[in-house]
């Protein structure tokens, strides 16, 4: 639904075949599934140990010796299983379908909308004509007062055509649009050439029937190279991103060099290589010698020595904040490769995470269906995302590192899941308050005790 909002005014009115639109939307399905999977992970481990729970099946388990870690086994091995195909996914099928649909959707964008005349108002989508009719009979085909102006000369409103009815259809193979029109006139002005100044024409035609044979290729769908696309950090996998990584890094450290070369070469530059006092002391010592020199300069040489200077200290400026704007904008651009690479591993880890978080939950809840575990789902799936967002945006933006930032939401949940499997396997009930309030009362002791 969100996808269909956010391209609703791209898709509506082209006249795409269903297969286009259906074919979109595949290409689109498969890169919600990083965000889909670990969602129904959660969901599903919840559901089937809160029905295991809810049926007595763990207790009637558990009295027979088997603890939960032995009854989560088989689930362990399939969710890794699970996890394995992800990171497959991710790595090899996920860069070809946003390909795919990149290349796709950027075809339905650029092109035109499906030709809809209305009465009564003029239709500019043909370049080259203006068109207005007053009715339309016969669904659609057959018009009723047409008035054409004609700018394919690119000389103005000189060509305008009326006719009292007319027929529009548009060949099978769609290429060209074929207007028949009956009972007209064409009025054309013929301006005057460069050495015929003061020679004007016009031009009055009569006509019984007329034919206009219109080319629609730009109403057709083209089909983009993929190769304009596929350099997309996106549609890279891990090999792919290791080496384009590498390429942008190398290209960063090769203009820093050279822009030090030349920044060097261009500006008179004292490099100070520690903070100790004795550059600063020979700098003193320097200004009685400067003030000096300075005294032999007429008023205006100084002038137009301060004025040197100045100018040099903003150029120097200047290309200071323009180099350094493009290292931020390079850098932030080999932060969006190395989120891509550290995704096709948190997908993956997310996927075992959230199964470690759901299966203990539905055991201590003991509540299946999709009541209780939805909404406990839900609030623990928007956690996760929340994290998962706030890291990536961090390390988009250069305030986290790649690993920092796109590891943060299974960092935080990891604990958290080996924690309430624990409490799980020793069938601790988590939601009793009792529980809780005697571990405050054991803490205030121990206090009261200090």
């Amino acid at each position: 639904m969100q996808f269909l909002w956010k391209y609703i005014d791209d898709l509506v009115g082209k006249g795409l075949e269903w297969f286009i639109v259906v074919k979109l939307l595949t290409y689109a399905s498969a890169s919600l599934v990083p965000l889909a999977l670990p969602l129904a992970m959660l969901l599903s481990s919840i559901m089937t140990f809160g029905n295991f729970g809810e049926q007595y099946e763990l207790t009637a388990m558990k009295s027979a010796g088997i603890s939960l870690r032995r009854i989560m086994m088989p689930l362990i091995i399939l969710t890794s299983f699970i996890s394995i195909a992800a990171f497959y996914f991710s790595n090899n099928i996920l860069p070809i379908a946003n390909l795919k649909f990149g290349t796709l959707l950027y075809d339905i964008t650029h092109q035109k909308p499906a030709i809809d005349i209305k009465d009564g108002i003029f239709y500019n989508g043909i370049d080259g004509y203006s068109i207005r009719i007053s009715k339309k009979e016969d669904h659609g085909n057959l018009l009723k007062n047409l008035i054409i102006y004609d700018h394919t000369q690119k000389k103005g409103n000189n060509k305008v055509i009326t006719a009292e009815s007319g027929r529009m259809e548009i060949t099978s193979n769609k290429d060209f649009l074929v207007l028949t029109l009956y009972d007209g006139k064409t009025y054309e002005e013929k301006k005057p050439d460069n050495n015929q100044i003061n020679t004007l024409g016009f031009l009055r035609t009569t006509f019984k029937e007329q034919v206009f044979r219109i080319e629609l290729t730009d109403f057709n769908l083209n089909k983009t190279d993929e190769d304009l696309f596929k350099d997309n950090y996106a549609m890279l996998n891990l090999s792919q991103l290791n080496l384009a990584i590498k390429e942008m890094e190398n290209e960063n450290l090769r203009k820093q060099n050279e822009f030090k070369v030349n920044f060097g070469n261009n500006f008179l530059i004292k490099r100070i290589e520690n903070d100790s006092l004795a550059p600063k002391q020979s700098v003193v010592s320097n200004i009685p010698e400067i003030e000096k020199f300075s005294s032999k300069l007429t008023k205006s040489q100084q002038h137009n020595v301060l004025e040197s200077a100045v100018n040099m200290a903003r150029n120097a400026k200047s290309q200071i904040e323009a180099h350094k704007e493009n290292r931020e904008s390079s850098q932030k651009y080999i932060n969006k490769h190395l989120v891509e690479w550290h995704r096709k591993f948190t997908l993956s880890f997310a996927c075992i995470v959230l199964f470690f978080i759901g299966a203990p939950f539905g055991a201590i809840i003991r509540k299946g269906g999709l009541g209780m575990p939805l909404v406990i789902t839900v609030i623990l799936f928007i956690v996760f995302h929340v994290l998962s967002i706030t890291g990536e945006k961090f390390v988009k933006e250069g305030v986290f590192a790649a690993p920092l930032g796109m590891w943060l939401a299974s960092s935080i949940l990891l604990p958290f899941g080996i924690y309430i499997t624990y409490k799980a396997s020793k069938e601790a009930n988590i939601f009793d308050l009792s529980f809780y309030s005697e571990i405050i009362e054991k803490i205030k002791n121990r206090k009261n005790k200090v």
